[in-house]
């Protein structure tokens, strides 16, 4: 399997001291959380979690455009003392198990678009690097999950967020195992430019 060779992203690293972020993005149901956690494991590294899938459960009805910068902005708080532990324990990474680039897709998508704050706190902290999970594993509903049928389509959509908000990315593909082994073997050649 050949691997790409991503670059560290220039307009989010300052200096050798600073963790490495990774984060891992995508449509629904493609191993972003399940990753993470084995990522996080694999380099005994913090993981930040998702807030958006505890919020909805704990609002009882559908997000609206008024709660988007709520979301984007607690996952940034998430973030941050995520960030702040890795930093005084020395971690040279911090995987993100989502962002607000998520936030920013899933606005495109139910709402046309997303409030300019939102748009501009994606860009502000762009991490180093993004894992954007394809869609080649099969789709499970789990009660918040909705889009099953239009995979393609909001895959298509996270690539165009990606691109319009001139992050580096890297495909994840393939098998559970393959995914690993490649998520790994990017966050390695990352890590690798940074010492």
């Amino acid at each position: 399997m050949s691997m790409p060779r991503p670059t560290p992203s220039t307009h989010t690293r300052r200096s050798a001291q600073l963790p490495l972020r990774v984060v891992l993005t995508g449509s629904e149901s493609v191993g972003k959380t399940t990753l993470a956690a084995e990522l996080g494991a694999h380099y005994h590294a913090p993981v930040v979690p998702e807030f958006v899938r505890g919020y909805a459960q704990r609002i009882a009805r559908p997000i609206t455009y008024n709660d988007l910068l709520i979301i984007a902005t607690e996952q940034a708080a998430l973030e941050d003392q995520h960030l702040a532990a890795a930093r005084a324990t020395g971690s040279a990474l911090v995987v993100h198990d989502t962002d607000p680039l998520s936030t920013l897709a899933y606005a495109q998508h139910y709402f046309g678009g997303a409030p300019a704050a939102v748009e501009h706190l994606v860009r502000a902290r762009r991490p180093d690097h993004y894992l954007l999970l394809d869609i080649d594993v099969p789709w499970v509903p789990d009660g918040v999950r909705d889009r099953g049928d239009r995979r393609a389509e909001m895959q298509q959509l996270f690539v165009d967020t990606l691109t319009r908000v001139d992050a580096t990315f890297t495909r994840i593909h393939g098998t559970w195992s393959e995914r690993r082994a490649l998520a790994i073997q990017t966050i390695d050649h990352l890590l690798s430019l940074n010492t």
